[in-house]
């Protein structure tokens, strides 16, 4: 490798890392967003993908993604198909923020790995080796000292649930949409928002909607900020950086969660729960890295960091 040649790598590199903790940092504030639009899990959502379909339809318009998609049926019904579970990953977890705390929410929402190699063992027969299994119970006890739930005070478990099963939902539409092979990242985003618009649309009350006053600056934001921006800059992020800082990059989202719960809303996880989250996080982290090939290609392809993306992380994990 010339000077030239790497002096032009580690310059990609910083530029991918800022772009990438950039957008880790943005997906740390979503529950704000989520939180101060006054709306409902499913007006939230469904304004999210409408907002985020304009304006990713807009980026793709301006980009010449459109051109030579390379879209086929197949591949553009597992992209809705994909949609479909992420944006009901989206409903869940915006309800686990409710009956929970943003900063518990998201952090139990980093068990979406965990599902996805379970996903691939179940259904792709892929391997499970003993470090795996071993991650696996790490992240168990991680989960369960976060959850906090006690028998006199079970009003986090309502929060827990949803949030496990927003990643659930997450990991199931990782497993399908890593099948969409040879598509701009970006053109699969927007499919699977678009999907969000009638799937939602019976869901959402209007009338309820329109006296939210600033609460629609917040909407609009989540659909801009989070969902087309935030996208954008993980998409360009993931072709510079190789996959184990991707990996790393992914946990300023949880930092940046639980710091900005704790400045606007006073919430904070007590001192077991803090025992738990860094045992999820790091099983997060060591079983992202061993799933992951060693490298990001410059691919067209989508694929999930931590949460996730989510997030992700999916694809980037879509959160």
């Amino acid at each position: 490798m010339t000077t030239e040649t790497a002096q032009t790598a580690a310059n990609a590199t910083r530029r991918g890392t800022v772009e990438l903790t950039l957008a880790m940092v943005l997906s740390g504030t979503l529950g704000i967003f989520v939180v101060e639009s006054g709306a409902s899990p499913f007006e939230v959502v469904f304004f999210r993908c409408l907002f985020g379909a304009l304006a990713l339809g807009a980026y793709c318009l301006a980009r010449g993604y459109f051109t030579d998609h390379a879209f086929t049926p197949k591949k553009l019904a597992l992209a809705a198909l994909g949609g479909v579970f992420i944006v009901f990953n989206w409903v869940f977890l915006f309800e686990a923020y409710e009956e929970s705390s943003i900063s518990l929410a998201t952090v139990v929402y980093h068990t979406q790995p965990f599902y996805v190699v379970l996903l691939g063992a179940l259904l792709f027969k892929e391997r499970l080796t003993a470090a795996t299994f071993g991650w696996l119970g790490v992240a168990f006890a991680g989960l369960v000292l976060v959850s906090g739930v006690s028998p006199t005070d079970p009003g986090p478990l309502a929060g827990l649930g949803f949030a496990l099963l927003a990643a659930l939902f997450y990991a199931v539409s990782t497993v399908i949409t890593k099948r969409v092979t040879g598509v701009k990242p970006h053109l699969v985003a927007l499919v699977q928002v678009l999907v969000g618009i009638p799937l939602l649309l019976p869901f959402a009350d209007f009338a309820a909607v329109s006296g939210l006053g600033t609460g629609w600056a917040w909407l609009v934001g989540l659909g801009l900020i989070h969902t087309c921006l935030m996208y954008v800059l993980m998409y360009s992020a993931y072709q510079k950086l190789a996959t184990a800082k991707i990996a790393v990059l992914a946990f300023v989202y949880p930092a940046v969660a639980m710091v900005a719960d704790w400045a606007v809303y006073g919430h904070h996880i007590g001192l077991v729960q803090a025992l738990g989250v860094p045992l999820i996080l790091l099983a997060s982290l060591r079983i992202n890295r061993a799933r992951q090939p060693r490298t990001v290609a410059r691919s067209t392809t989508t694929k999930a960091p931590a949460t996730t993306p989510a997030p992700a992380p999916a694809a980037p994990s879509r959160r």
